[in-house]
């Protein structure tokens, strides 16, 4: 089975339509490097962390995933 993605690089939208394929790659790691950054920040807080910033660490977590399942986006994938 193939897919091809066709698009007109004369019409504006279609090459920035191009360019998001061309970078969905980078911008998946990207999302994938974040998630793991606030896994780590929230899992392996020092012990000297302020509860107000191991909260504020939880909650912008909780955004976080909240974004990627508004946009039926699974990192996992």
């Amino acid at each position: 089975m193939k897919a091809v993605l066709e698009f007109d690089l004369q019409d504006i939208e279609d090459r920035i339509e191009h360019q998001r394929m061309l970078k969905a790659k980078d911008m998946s790691i990207a999302l994938w490097d974040m998630s793991q950054e606030l896994r780590k920040k929230v899992k392996y807080a020092p012990d000297d962390l302020s509860e107000d910033t191991y909260k504020a660490y939880e909650e912008i977590q909780d955004i976080f995933y909240g974004i990627l399942n508004q946009h039926n986006i699974d990192l996992d994938l």
